[in-house]
């Protein structure tokens, strides 16, 4: 079964606290996300759970680049968030009257027909007993929270477990989905056409539901495979007036549909820190990655960078995903373009392998007699056994023992490594749950 992890946007006018809204679940919930070396992390979004419920939580003010001094209006901001998010949380401040940016804010996220949440941020006991006053909103469900206190939080979560599901459930099939990501203008577009035009048969080709994701299925060796085109992701900084800000909101939706995703880099500019971020994005979702440099026939004949000096540079800027292959395409000749498919397939078998626990507890007793685990605060981790997670659609092993939220963190690399040298698991992130044995 397919599962699509809903979309929490947080939305509002400056200062009201949204980022310490977003910072405050996340330390709440321990959200699932990690500081991966060579990432851009500015904190815009994340993973959070409460329950059973997954979401991503998407701070709209984080999207803003620091160095832009261009601010887009509070129509917009609602607008294109409301285009991807399931949920809207509309926060104002408790501590300053209803304002007429406040009034367009609710108004908007209203008209858009989802589900709206008034969070009353910064608010006290003393102002608890006026949130009558915030009705006038037109917004029924109204949470008074304070971030820096913690406070309402729990309220906020369990009002949004109720309109959320465990999982919006799909017809299960043997489709594989590959999305297409990267920044506009590296030959998505182009790469996505010759994908579906060349194939054995084209099943069927239409527009997505969102104006930046079209779809096309075509069947290879005997299996369907849909491809999404993304919008391209764009630098804050370099947005102009009535470009699609939201395109990160929404190429996160296509990870979160997408089993494999292809990150397609400009040969004549890789490697870049958005590069690296969307990189960081499709790893810390668990989906398989493969990084694709796009117009290698563009590359000028006169440059003194040859494929083995880019192969070398990408290798050291995405270190954090070594597993990831590299391929070097062009959709005009048709270089390495069929091979991409190949390669999906080969990834896609790779992350549905299941390995046997007595082979895992084998390796585990290996690994732990190669190194044994050091820890924390004198605290010296135990591993006693690990199985692989049955129901979870990425590579996933549960690691039972003791004192495990003292295992350093390149204790947890260095399994990762042992575990690719004995397993094949190139092209796809593999993830290590430790759990306390009581």
């Amino acid at each position: 079964m397919a599962k699509k992890v809903p979309i929490i946007a947080i939305v509002g006018r400056t200062n009201v606290g949204k980022s310490s809204l977003f910072n405050a679940i996340l330390q709440r919930r321990e959200a699932i996300v990690a500081n991966q070396p060579g990432t851009t992390r500015d904190s815009i979004m994340a993973k959070a759970s409460y329950g059973e419920r997954d979401f991503w939580l998407v701070d709209t003010a984080g999207i803003k680049d620091p160095e832009d001094d261009f601010e887009f209006t509070i129509q917009e901001q609602i607008l294109q968030a409301a285009d991807s998010a399931d949920v809207i949380w509309v926060v104002i401040e408790a501590n300053v009257a209803i304002t007429e940016e406040d009034r367009k804010v609710a108004k908007l996220a209203l008209k858009t027909k989802k589900p709206v949440f008034l969070v009353v941020n910064k608010a006290d006991k003393a102002h608890r007993a006026k949130a009558t006053d915030f009705q006038r909103l037109g917004v029924k469900t109204i949470v008074m929270t304070s971030a820096t206190q913690q406070s309402g939080i729990e309220e906020l979560l369990e009002k949004l477990s109720q309109v959320i599901p465990e999982a919006n459930i799909n017809e299960e099939d043997n489709r594989l989905r590959i999305a297409l990501l990267g920044r506009p203008n590296v030959g998505k577009s182009q790469l996505f056409n010759t994908l579906s035009k060349k194939q054995q048969a084209i099943v069927a080709d239409r527009a997505g539901t969102t104006r930046d994701i079209n779809r096309s299925v075509v069947r290879f060796k005997s299996r369907e495979i849909e491809i999404l085109d993304t919008a391209g992701i764009r630098r804050s900084g370099k947005i102009g007036q009535g470009v699609e800000r939201f395109s990160v909101i929404r190429s996160l939706s296509a990870i979160e549909q997408a089993d494999i995703c292809f990150v397609l880099m400009d040969v004549n500019e890789v490697g870049t820190q958005l590069d690296q971020k969307i990189t960081g994005m499709v790893k810390e979702a668990g989906k398989g990655l493969v990084l694709v440099v796009s117009k290698w026939d563009s590359l000028d004949e006169k440059t003194p960078f040859s494929r083995d000096d880019i192969a070398a540079r990408m290798r050291q800027e995405f270190a954090f995903v070594a597993w990831a292959p590299l391929v070097f395409t062009s959709s005009i000749t048709g270089q390495n373009v069929a091979k991409l498919f190949d390669l999906a397939l080969e990834i896609d078998e790779r992350r549905n392998q299941k390995i046997k626990t007595t082979e895992l507890n084998r390796w585990l007793q290996h690994v732990i007699h190669e190194h044994p685990p050091a820890g924390l605060k004198n605290r010296n981790p135990k591993l006693n056994y690990i199985v692989q997670e049955d129901d979870n659609p990425n590579p996933s092993f549960k690691v039972f023992g003791a004192h495990t939220k003292f295992l350093h963190w390149s204790y947890k690399r260095f399994m990762d490594r042992m575990l690719r040298e004995k397993w094949d698991y190139d092209g796809t992130p593999v993830k290590f749950w430790f759990i306390e044995k009581h």
